[in-house]
């Protein structure tokens, strides 16, 4: 395992929620596999009183049950080196300096000037940001030009910790790391794409925030148009951080624009109701705690996409996401034509069709479906899938925070959003925030533990096509 330089990082609401379930498991786990120096420190900084004892015995509780139980050890964890938790920064002006700004968005501009006032924002520093950054195109551009009076677009790190995952990493490797996948590549080769993020948690105890943010923001903004990118994406020249955003900033500005007319027919939001997810019954969204009785906040989003370039004219884009869904999995579904004219004799049931399943949760792992002979004397196919198991490899993979942590350390900017990618999406995202605004209408109900409202169904069915489903 390779170190890297000495380091200070400063999480400001070191207290959170974030800090606690990703932030320092990170810190941990890369502490136990010797990549960090024996200088580099951890500051958390947060609202409550605890002092470094309270704090230390808090944060033990939070992330202990995220810590790999075979990496967990009392003595590592205890360990002045790994924790080293003060309210100030000792005057170590040669080395890195991290300021992890997980706050609320609106707070990011004042710290970041209360940075520079106090001379801490130097040359080597640099600045991580959580999203969702901003609610719309002017609150992000207003933060942003907040943050880079202080710090240059070089120093500044968007983090989407979708863009940190193994899986995502090997969507890059299999898409420009093998010959075979790029002829397939286009469309007349690809019938469709199918982005599915779904969750089985409601708001968590986050009722307030979430009441004034909804789905589009929460997640289709970010996450679901990372992933967007990485399947839509031209090769870069390299993997330079600039070259690869490149790539995905023109595959943003190549989305057809929704017009009012077109949210109608190919944007869908819903709101759970009361239902039963996994066995156990749960509250409808408007009963959750902090929730307004009467909220009209989407907890479920459905779109068909289009991008209008060469290689994908005529494909569609299908992208979902949702609260209180049957199952948690994050997956990209690539479906391929069929033959225009097979040779085999069709059997009852069966699919012919070839797809490419890239799963990011809860399991990592790339299946190539195709047909092969059954067993016997008939000429029939049956479906066998070749399985890439990502996580079932002996070596255990980082997490994405993990890495995307290290890379800050590293000044590798490739897997964090630029300014224009972030400007741009909120561009795309934002005539639907504006139809829904204007419409006046509820969100339409599903309940919960089932697979979206029907309008997400007849979303796509009305193209003869359907969700691949793995619930």
């Amino acid at each position: 395992m390779i170190t890297v330089d000495p380091f200070d990082l400063v999480i400001f609401g070191g207290t959170g929620d974030l800090a606690a379930r990703k932030l320092i498991p990170a810190m941990y786990h890369r502490h136990c596999a010797g990549q960090l120096p024996e200088q580099a420190r951890i500051i958390a900084l947060g609202r409550k009183d605890l002092g470094r004892d309270g704090y230390l015995d808090a944060i033990i509780d939070k992330s202990r049950a995220l810590i790999t139980e075979q990496y967990f050890d009392a003595a590592q964890w205890q360990d002045g080196d790994f924790a080293r938790l003060a309210d100030y920064l000792l005057d170590t002006r040669d080395r890195v300096r991290i300021f992890y700004l997980s706050t609320s968005p609106n707070l990011f501009a004042g710290i970041c000037q209360r940075l520079a006032h106090s001379n801490l924002a130097l040359p080597n520093s640099r600045v991580v940001l959580e999203k969702p950054l901003g609610r719309d195109l002017r609150s992000a551009d207003e933060i942003n030009a907040c943050v880079e009076s202080v710090f240059s677009e070089k120093q500044i790190y968007r983090i989407d910790h979708y863009l940190g995952k193994e899986a995502v990493q090997n969507m890059l490797a299999l898409r420009f790391g093998n010959s075979i996948f790029e002829p397939l590549w286009s469309h007349g080769k690809i019938r469709d794409v199918q982005i599915t993020l779904a969750e089985q948690i409601g708001v968590e105890g986050r009722g307030e925030f979430y009441d004034s943010t909804g789905t589009l923001r929460d997640m289709v903004q970010n996450h679901l148009m990372q992933l967007l990118c990485i399947i839509a994406m031209e090769p870069p020249i390299s993997m330079d951080a600039d070259n690869v955003r490149d790539e995905k900033l023109k595959v943003i500005r190549s989305l057809e624009p929704f017009t009012p007319e077109t949210v109608i027919t190919n944007a869908v939001r819903g709101q759970y109701q009361a239902g039963v997810v996994g066995g156990n019954p749960v509250p409808g969204y408007r009963q959750e705690p902090g929730i307004d009785a009467d909220s009209r906040t989407e907890t479920f989003v459905a779109l068909k996409a289009r991008i209008n370039n060469w290689r994908w004219s005529g494909v569609p884009f299908y992208l979902r996401t949702g609260k209180r869904m049957p199952e948690y999995v994050s997956e990209v579904v690539i479906n391929f034509f069929s033959l225009p004219h097979s040779i085999y004799p069709s059997s009852d049931g069966v699919d012919s069709a070839n797809r490419l399943y890239i799963r990011l949760q809860p399991h990592e792992a790339i299946e190539l479906h195709l047909m092969a002979k059954q067993a016997g004397d008939r000429n029939i196919l049956k479906p066998v899938k070749l399985d890439l198991d990502l996580a079932g490899q002996n070596e255990r993979h980082l997490d994405a925070y993990e890495r995307l942590l290290m890379d800050v350390v590293r000044g590798n900017q490739t897997l964090f959003v630029r300014r224009d990618e972030l400007n741009a999406a909120w561009q795309w995202v934002e005539p639907i925030m504006n139809t829904w605004a204007a419409l006046d209408k509820a969100p339409e109900a599903y309940e919960a533990g089932t697979a979206g409202p029907a309008a997400a169904h007849d979303l796509i069915t009305r193209d003869e096509r359907s969700w691949i489903e793995d619930y």
